[in-house]
């Protein structure tokens, strides 16, 4: 197993209990889906995966070793994150962005073969080479902050809200991406709004409600699931179809 969360608390300050004993496993190779409702605490555990939040409780073991909860560290034993909203450097060129992307690599050669692989995979960003990130549209700029993140060549991608405020077809361009990504060996771990999509191309999914993690099922099983439909998927079901726990 790649990833392995246990018990993991994290709280803001000493009133807001953010995640409640969250457990879950990534393994090596798959695309594993977080769904769940705005606030349900997706971003806070992206965000604690990169070392930016420490926990209060629980561990997280990457690649066989406890993870600290310190952001360079994280990226230093291969994690990437793509957060929401993209981040990326606005005033500076999409060439830049991505020399930033592999700040801690010195070789010359892989950088210019992954550039390459990327320009493949996102062609509009070979276009766009030494245009400002601030000017792309929406979905440009989601492209190049999946690009910018890859070129660390992590061994873990955490890929938050990538569909968030596309228009459909950018979006579904970018799912196409990280299907092709996938395939290339990469293991990802994609939080998403879009739960048809995230479940459609996910082998493991997981549904986080108010911070705990409330389902748990292989991706085409959820999808199928009559409580994710009614709540996630805007299919209409009977008011007593409800969420069980992971314990049920």
């Amino acid at each position: 197993m790649l990833l392995s969360v246990g018990g993991l608390n994290v709280f803001y300050g000493e009133a807001i209990h953010a995640l409640r004993d969250v457990s879950f496993a990534v393994p090596a190779g798959e695309i594993v889906a977080i769904i769940g409702a705005n606030g349900a605490g997706k971003s806070t555990l992206m965000w604690t995966l990169a070392g930016v939040h420490k926990p209060r409780s629980g561990q997280i073991v990457f690649g066989g070793k406890p993870l600290p909860a310190v952001p360079h560290l994280a990226v230093a034993a291969g994690i990437a994150l793509v957060p929401e909203r993209r981040r990326l450097f606005a005033n500076l060129t999409v060439r830049e962005n991505l020399t930033l992307g592999a700040y801690r690599r010195n070789d010359r050669a892989g950088i210019a073969e992954d550039e390459a692989y990327l320009f493949g995979l996102f062609p509009v960003l070979k276009e766009r080479f030494r245009q400002y990130a601030g000017t792309l549209s929406g979905g440009e700029q989601q492209m190049l902050a999946i690009a910018r993140a890859l070129m660390s060549r992590p061994k873990l991608l955490l890929l938050d809200e990538p569909s968030l405020g596309l228009a459909p077809v950018l979006a579904n361009q970018v799912f196409d991406a990280i299907q092709e990504i996938s395939q290339k060996g990469m293991t990802i771990l994609l939080v998403e709004q879009n739960a048809f999509k995230a479940l459609e191309i996910a082998q493991d999914a997981y549904v986080l409600e108010t911070g705990r993690i409330v389902l748990a099922d292989k991706g085409h099983a959820l999808l199928q699931n009559p409580a994710v439909q009614a709540a996630y998927l805007g299919v209409r079901q009977r008011k007593e179809v409800v969420l069980q726990s992971v314990e049920n």
